[in-house]
């Protein structure tokens, strides 16, 4: 058990008589929720995670244990005050709060802020009740003084032990307040300090670049500003204790929030070496006025352990991200091989064009075609168009149909791209609504990629851009949308409403995205989303709820794919990162690569095709043809199995390996890749993982056979403790094999 909170030495005896011998009765194996009236402690179980909170003498909700799923007879300290440090840290900041607010003496990070009309600020909020209804536990918290209640909401998967937090803030005291700061929880994790904080990084066309760094005292700021989720930071983070670099052994914390907006999760050591990871709404430019009677729900973060390593953390996120999160849980199907067109033709489209790429890539199996920009308004280029969200009649004369009738014809279904939330200067929508996107009056009004963000906030807008899609869907046999959003905010006001009320579009703007896309679902029971930001620029576990996959990048060169993909695996299922193989050399680094190696380093997630299909021999039709079959025959085990990251492509490595294991453990897929040889070295032996050791398995190349002495058939023991010996040599080599079990 951790010794999350220790008592000064005057109060060992005391902490004695307080200890619990046996708490709860026999519990049963998967998810449950117990609450000792003597102790006043709360016990939440699922899968291999027990999380423990209890009311201290101080009346204040008061985390105990976040770890290893325990005895059901085992007992908890009683929560209680912890000690101060000194006059400068009083025991209201020392001591961890599961929701604490900002007041009394607290100088860490709060995870409630709010000003009265009257410019009080001081908020201390204490327990009044709680509910447990099946898995889900509610507990309320309420100020000392005034009316305003906080309802936690805990809510814990039997399968996984992934526990989701939340709260509701409600105002019912007789005048308005002002929430500044509103985090959806605060993790608490025993004091020390051997702890390694993982989180994710980027740009565009550099996304998911994990970073690991040592936890010390203060503070580390993990954030985006910039009205969405962001490429710069992702809502994720991982906290590992006594880190060796071993993907799978150790203790590991993790938590991902499930919010698309401006997000702020902030990882701090305090005075007495505890950490605290507390998320939710960025509190930066954030002012939320709740009128009497009002309330205002927080986004869900999301937390989980696994006590094997940061491998085993991130299969548990997938698992949960899979059965749990995705439109098409507990089960999702197989994402079909896709086609895009926008490196063939970007702008260019047209009814001749899109019919003739169409029957090129059912040619090859693809199973879905998806048009990209230029099909609708007068989109020529990036500087017009977008709003006007009509059929281009001199690209296509007889609307969509003819396009459409086509490629089903040929055996696909049809995709079509959108970018819903932004606008061009030069469309007919914004002449005539140009009070519809973020401004502030009198103030520039400033473009990216020669567009502004329409201010989904105002109910006008919603209710235009579901409009559209909802025509555009119903009159048109679209199974899939790839929603693509290519800015971040700039001057976000909302002129039309009070001044004190402006802020809110950083809620709302999200809530109204989030109430478009479930609407469209529900209307739309077939249709299929993709979340697009410039690539990376929106991947959260909020959108994941409403959208079927992500465009990873931009960046679709196959080389600095593997490190993107790498980092994405942390966080986010493979199964719903879209990876495509494009024309070499890419256009990112004027890097030339095989077409084999493009393949396997796509196949390694949801498999797409963005090349140019008009550019290509028939030597590449045949080898495209080849590896799609092959990608099919693994397709289930490398979207919905476990991964393994067997060898990392980060900090400058010449190789990497991923596998991926099948649920039942009847299939492993194995990819592995050389940047380049240097001095003859062998490529590294690969030790797999995840098989039955007493299975028999059956190797089957994916890739051209490359020279590899290896057995046709061998136990799960042999492939994980022999391992594999690939004779892989030169620069920007690849193999791919699949294991079979023998029946």
């Amino acid at each position: 058990m951790h010794d999350l909170f220790r008592r000064s030495p005057h109060a060992v005896c005391f902490v004695a008589c307080l200890f619990l011998t046996a708490m709860f009765a026999q519990a049963q194996r998967g998810a449950s929720i117990r609450f000792d009236d003597a102790s006043r402690t709360f016990r939440i179980d699922g899968g291999d995670v027990s999380y423990a909170l209890g009311i201290n003498n101080r009346n204040e909700l008061q985390p105990i244990y976040w770890g290893a799923r325990l005895g059901a007879s085992d007992g908890f300290p009683q929560p209680h005050e912890v000690h101060e440090v000194a006059s400068f840290d009083l025991t209201t900041t020392v001591t961890p709060q599961e929701f604490p607010g900002w007041g009394s003496v607290f100088y860490v990070e709060p995870a409630l802020k709010i000003t009265f009309p009257d410019g009080n600020r001081d908020l201390v909020l204490q327990y009044a009740s709680h509910h447990i209804d099946g898995n889900t536990l509610t507990v309320r918290l309420k100020d000392i003084e005034r009316d305003v209640f906080v309802d936690l909401r805990y809510e814990m998967d039997a399968a996984t032990g992934v526990l989701g937090r939340s709260a509701t803030i409600e105002n019912q005291t007789k005048e308005p307040l002002v929430v500044e700061r509103a985090a959806a929880a605060t993790w608490t994790l025993p004091h020390g300090t051997d702890y390694t904080l993982d989180y994710l990084t980027g740009r565009w066309g550099g996304e998911f670049q994990l970073q690991q760094e040592k936890i010390v005292p203060g503070a580390r700021v993990l954030e985006s500003r910039r009205g969405s989720t962001g490429h710069q930071n992702n809502p994720w983070f991982a906290v590992e204790r006594a880190h060796t670099g071993e993907q799978d052994a150790g203790e590991v914390w993790f938590g991902a929030l499930a919010w698309s907006g401006s997000w702020r999760i902030t990882a701090e050591m305090d005075q007495r070496q505890t950490i605290r990871i507390t998320g939710g709404y960025n509190p930066f430019d954030f002012d939320y006025k709740l009128n009497p009677g009002e309330k205002l729900n927080t986004p869900v973060f999301y937390g989980g352990y696994s006590p094997d390593g940061i491998g085993g953390a991130s299969r548990i996120l997938e698992r949960f991200e899979l059965t749990r999160i995705l439109p098409q849980r507990p089960k999702p199907k197989p994402r079909p091989v896709l086609y895009n067109s926008w490196e063939a033709t970007e702008f260019r489209v047209d009814e001749a064009g899109q019919t003739a790429l169409a029957e090129k890539a059912a040619a090859i199996g693809v199973e879905r075609f998806v048009m990209d920009d230029g099909w609708f308004g007068q989109r020529k280029d990036d500087h017009a168009g977008l709003g006007d969200w009509y059929v281009n009649q001199q690209k296509f004369p007889h609307g969509l149909k003819p396009l459409i009738d086509r490629v089903h014809a040929l055996g696909m279904d049809f995709g079509l791209w959108v970018e819903p939330e932004m606008v061009n200067p030069d469309s007919d929508l914004y002449r005539k609504h140009p009070d519809w996107v973020l401004n502030f009056t009198g103030r520039p009004r400033t473009e990216g990629r020669n567009q502004l963000v329409l201010n989904l906030a105002r109910p006008d807008v919603r209710d235009y851009v579901f409009g559209f899609l909802d025509k555009l869907v119903t009159e048109n046999q679209i199974a899939f949308l790839k929603w693509d959003y290519n800015r971040n905010w700039s001057e976000p006001g909302w002129p039309a409403v009070a001044p004190d009320e402006q802020k809110q579009v950083y809620v709302k703007y999200i809530q109204n995205l989030y109430g478009i896309l479930r609407e469209l679902r529900s209307k739309h029971p077939g249709l299929e989303i993709e979340s697009c930001s410039g690539g990376g620029g929106r991947v959260d576990l909020g959108i994941m709820g409403l959208t079927d996959e992500f465009w990873t990048s931009d960046n679709t060169d196959p080389f600095d794919r593997l490190t993107i993909q790498d980092g994405f695996s942390y966080a986010y299922t493979p199964g719903v990162m879209m990876a495509w193989v494009t024309d070499s050399p890419n256009f990112m680094n004027r890097r030339v690569t095989s077409l084999e190696y493009r393949f396997l380093s796509s196949m390694q997630g949801s498999f797409g095709v963005g090349a140019n299909l008009n550019n290509w021999q028939d030597a590449d039709f045949a080898t495209a043809k080849r590896l799609i079959s092959e990608y099919k025959q693994i397709r289930e085990t490398v979207q919905h199995g476990s991964l393994y990251r067997l060898i990392s492509p980060r900090n400058g490595s010449e190789y990497s390996a991923t596998q991926s294991v099948s649920p039942d453990r009847s299939q492993a897929a194995v990819f592995a890749f050389l940047h380049s040889s240097q001095f003859g070295y062998d490529y590294p032996r690969i030790y797999l993982r995840g098989l039955d050791p007493k299975a028999q398995y059956k190797v089957r190349w994916i890739s051209e056979k490359p020279a590899a002495k290896l057995p046709e058939t061998a136990s799960g023991e042999y492939w994980m403790n022999v391992g594999i010996d690939l004779e892989l040599k030169g620069d920007f080599q690849a193999a791919a094999l699949r294991l079979d079990r023998v029946q």
